[in-house]
């Protein structure tokens, strides 16, 4: 009804300090403005009665409920709404049907596609995914518990690989495994914690894969997932499942609370820490927190405040062995940590250099060797800390 939409309204308005109601314009605006925060992911859940299922479009978006008779180019379209592709972990999107919409369906892909568009625009079955199927060519698709099965019988957890075609063998098939895997968390019938490649063993592979992606790209090329036409690295698809440094220092808890007995904790934190890509780099940090834990520890404000005092130290140790200007680089590494982003071109990098001759290659050198070492500075902090 019209007051139950004006209710919702004033508490959207309530919340974002916005001005909108239900007349006109105004509602128009409204609209627009509702649409233009679900792109951003600002609203994580939109409930709609007859809007928003043509003429929106939203990347992110990857689930619709639908508790409607939909049928021909309106359940396309509203199908569609979900069924964007962002990146490599949103491939497809995910359906819930209230109602029986199997045939409908069925109808209108005939209708709008050709003789091969549901093989296009419908995932297979679970078990197919799982265990692998031939396609219409007899062309079979590895599963997911094949790939797992060739990777365990290849690849021992732990011992290194050695040889380039062999790192590139090893990368195509935990790289299969990671888009089998993102696919399979869409269905019911998939266990997060399955037995066939439990935690643990997924965190020591994970973190080999991101040994061999170090060593192929190098240091300076953390983002890089594209080597060559043959090696492609699903960055993305580990980044979703990433573990995030609250989660470390619940380990570092459990950790205290045993008076510093229970080293398999250490053994735990060791392997999230050289999974994820994010906290790799923060490695060392983290280490020198967990050697200073003892029984007076307060993990959580203790951690604060270690960070901290790391930062400034790391800080003042590069300003002083490259001569660098203090509040100049200060302004510019709070600047650089608030907005999530290290900037390597413009003028503002330029301000925090000392005098250097411009001629002779000796100033890009300097600049250079500044931005590697605050570029390492950049990937420990990041995230760490409030600026």
């Amino acid at each position: 009804s019209r007051d139950f939409l004006s209710d919702a309204i004033a508490d959207y308005n309530a919340r974002f300090s916005t001005n909108f109601s239900t007349d006109g314009d105004s509602f128009q605006n409204y609209y627009k403005d509702l649409s233009q925060r679900m792109k951003k992911r600002e609203i994580d859940l939109l409930i709609v009665v007859n809007m928003f299922l043509t003429g929106f479009d939203a990347t992110t978006l990857n689930t619709l409920w639908v508790d409607k008779n939909l049928k021909y180019h309106g359940l396309i379209q509203a199908f569609s709404r979900t069924n964007r592709i962002l990146n490599s972990v949103k491939t497809f999107g995910n359906i819930v049907a209230f109602r029986n919409l199997a045939k409908a369906t069925d109808d209108a892909i005939s209708l709008f596609g050709d003789e091969n568009a549901e093989s296009v625009v419908l995932l297979r079955g679970f078990r197919d995914y799982y265990d692998g199927y031939d396609d219409a060519s007899g062309r079979h698709h590895k599963g997911y518990a094949e790939l797992i099965l060739e990777l365990r019988e290849k690849f021992a957890v732990g011992e290194p690989i050695l040889g380039e075609q062999t790192q590139k063998d090893f990368v195509r098939i935990f790289g299969n495994i990671l888009r089998l895997r993102n696919i399979l968390t869409a269905f019911d019938d998939f266990e997060e914690n399955d037995p066939l490649l439990p935690p643990r063993d997924s965190q020591d592979y994970q973190s080999m894969y991101l040994d061999i992606h170090r060593e192929m790209t190098g240091a300076g090329n953390a983002e890089k997932e594209n080597i060559n036409d043959d090696v492609v690295f699903e960055l993305e698809l580990i980044r979703q499942v990433d573990i995030n440094i609250d989660y470390i220092l619940l380990l570092v808890e459990k950790y205290h609370a045993s008076n510093g007995m229970d080293q398999s904790i250490i053994g735990a934190i060791d392997r999230a820490v050289g999974a994820s890509p994010e906290l790799r780099s923060k490695k060392e940090l983290i280490d020198g927190f967990i050697k200073t834990v003892n029984t007076s520890t307060k993990v959580m404000e203790d951690w604060r405040t270690y960070v901290d005092a790391e930062k400034e130290k790391a800080l003042e140790k590069i300003v002083q062995e490259e001569k660098l200007k203090p509040e100049e680089t200060e302004k510019f590494v709070r600047s650089a940590l608030r907005d999530g982003r290290f900037k390597t071109t413009g003028t503002a990098i330029d301000t925090i250099l000392p005098p250097v001759r411009r001629f002779g290659g000796a100033r890009a050198e300097k600049k250079a060797g500044v931005i590697e070492k605050l570029k390492a500075f950049f990937a420990t902090f990041m995230g760490l800390v409030e600026e």
